[in-house]
């Protein structure tokens, strides 16, 4: 029987009963299909990649109508503009977006030609909700190992720091796992840990984003985002993927699409829902 939900945050007790190499790799491609060996390069230096063009302003303003949807069905079960996680298995327009050509070709030149997608969440920041995502890195929440995933962050409305777009440390992606603090008492957080003392890594650099174009950042890169101040939604569509060499704990491994290459016997390959 197919998962209807997982839990987004494993409890870090569970984490720590779970072996996980978390040092980043760096990748090594000498044939990559879109990114240039420079890129590669950059992204083995910083971490992160940007922007691409994903999908044309006709793709980008349908998908926001349907994402409009998606929420007033949401709230209307009074959960908040957060709660649209691991929709890929529930919603086959997610789906499509997990798997799409234009994305799975450009991890793959990151990953490998063996590619699980197995994460989708879109995080919304309705004007003014005053919610911040603390500085983490997405490894300290994930029963993967080896560390060897990423997120690719899609605009679904412009982006930028008048709505409390992304932010990176660049090159934090390089001293592995980093120790935090937990936060579970902190509202205004949307998630349950941060990592201290920043400013020893450097300035961030935000990502700004026009509707329909990504970003693509390791799994271990620190990054976060401010509250929205302004009157303008800030909507992003975090689509996550791994090496099918990685495994995975806690049932998330019943998460997983097959995007490249062949099945895995560790991960499932979920069919599209047939509820869009």
């Amino acid at each position: 029987m197919q998962p209807t939900s997982f839990p987004a945050l494993p409890a870090t007790e569970e984490l720590t009963q779970i072996p996980r190499d978390l040092r980043f790799p760096p990748i090594v491609n000498l044939t990559p299909r879109i990114l240039t060996p420079e890129q590669i390069r950059q992204f083995n230096q910083y971490g992160y990649l940007m922007p691409f063009p994903i999908l044309t302003p006709t793709e980008i303003a349908d998908l926001r109508v349907y994402f409009d949807t998606l929420l007033a069905q949401y709230t209307a079960e009074g959960k908040d503009s957060y709660s649209i996680s691991t929709a890929h298995l529930r919603h086959g327009r997610v789906w499509d977006m997990l798997t799409h050509p234009r994305l799975v070709t450009l991890v793959t030149d990151l990953l490998g030609p063996s590619v699980i997608g197995w994460g989708s969440h879109f995080f919304c920041k309705m004007p003014g909700d005053g919610k911040v995502v603390s500085w983490h890195q997405d490894a300290s929440y994930w029963p993967l190992t080896p560390a060897r995933a990423v997120t690719v962050w899609l605009a679904i409305d412009d982006a930028d720091r008048g709505n409390g777009c992304m932010r990176f440390l660049a090159g934090t992606h390089t001293l592995g796992h980093l120790t935090y603090q937990l936060s579970e008492t902190d509202e205004a957080n949307v998630l349950n840990q941060t990592v201290p003392d920043i400013d020893r890594y450097g300035e961030p650099v935000y990502v700004e984003l026009p509707a329909g174009y990504a970003s693509i950042h390791s799994d271990l890169l620190l990054h976060g985002s401010e509250a929205n101040p302004g009157p303008r939604r800030r909507c992003g569509l975090t689509l996550r993927y791994t090496a099918g060499t990685v495994q995975a704990g806690l049932g998330w491994n019943e998460k997983g699409v097959v995007v490249a290459g062949e099945p895995v016997p560790h991960w499932s390959n979920r069919p599209r829902p047939e509820c869009d």
